[in-house]
């Protein structure tokens, strides 16, 4: 049986991503802190024919790590794959910026891969998969976004050089850079964006998503299908990559 951890799999993309690897023969674990969003999509992923495991964990928090990775060790006895998907959004501009607002983005979206993979990495084997989630804003950079955008970028080094040391022990790591998806942070970002900017929500969101090439906002289930495929034996030549999943918002 196959064992998935999916950190923020209690919605939005997690969830997604929980259910495109889900299924019979597989067992999944969703992390989080809400244990009720957990339940949930534990349910859902039961549903499915596979087992499924709901783990309260904030990854900002290096005990509640250790101790939820403590829990899946003895549940599973090994992962095949991780996806270190939670994070948080938000910005700020510079100027006056208010620094626990930094060190929770820093920790949530960068430390807290760190802290999750460095527990987990012990417990892959030969032909493990780890897939982080960057943004499109580890590509470039967008005012008043400057913790946030330090922290994608952040993403991205940290796979990269992952990639290399866990090479020999033929553990893939690759990251995903996703523009704007259909899913709650993204209409926080866009409520953000419109108070900053003095627009409605709906004229923010049609000149951002106008923006994007293809014109139109992603579905969680898309971003999902690229992690599947990367968690997939088929992707086994491939680590140390970043895909944009994007809509041609960027082509770095």
């Amino acid at each position: 049986m196959r064992i998935a951890l999916v950190t923020g799999g209690g919605r939005g993309i997690g969830r997604a991503i929980a259910r495109a690897l889900g299924g019979p023969d597989t067992f999944v674990a969703v992390s989080g802190r809400t244990r009720s969003a957990l339940e949930s999509s534990a349910l859902d992923l039961e549903s499915l024919g596979g087992r499924a495991l709901a783990i309260q964990m904030d990854v900002t928090q290096e005990g509640s790590v250790a101790g939820a990775i403590r829990d899946l060790a003895g549940a599973a006895g090994h992962v095949d794959v991780l996806v270190n998907n939670a994070g948080v959004g938000g910005g700020e501009p510079i100027a006056g910026s208010d620094i626990q607002r930094w060190k929770r983005t820093i920790d949530t979206n960068l430390t807290g891969m760190y802290l999750v993979t460095r527990g987990v990495v012990p417990l892959m084997r030969a032909g493990g998969r780890i897939v982080n989630i960057s943004s499109v804003l580890g590509r470039f950079g967008v005012p008043g976004y400057t913790a946030y955008c330090a922290s994608k970028h952040g993403v991205i080094g940290f796979t990269r050089a992952l990639a290399l040391e866990l090479a020999p022990q033929q553990v893939t790591v690759n990251a995903l850079c996703p523009g704007w998806v259909d899913t709650e942070m993204a209409a926080e970002g866009m409520r953000q964006g419109a108070s900053a900017t003095g627009t409605t929500f709906e004229d923010f969101r049609d000149r951002a998503l106008g923006a994007v090439p293809i014109k139109r906002i992603i579905q969680p289930e898309e971003v999902a299908e690229l992690v599947r495929f990367l968690a997939s034996p088929a992707a086994s030549a491939i680590t140390g990559q970043t895909y944009n999943i994007c809509g041609g918002q960027t082509m770095d």
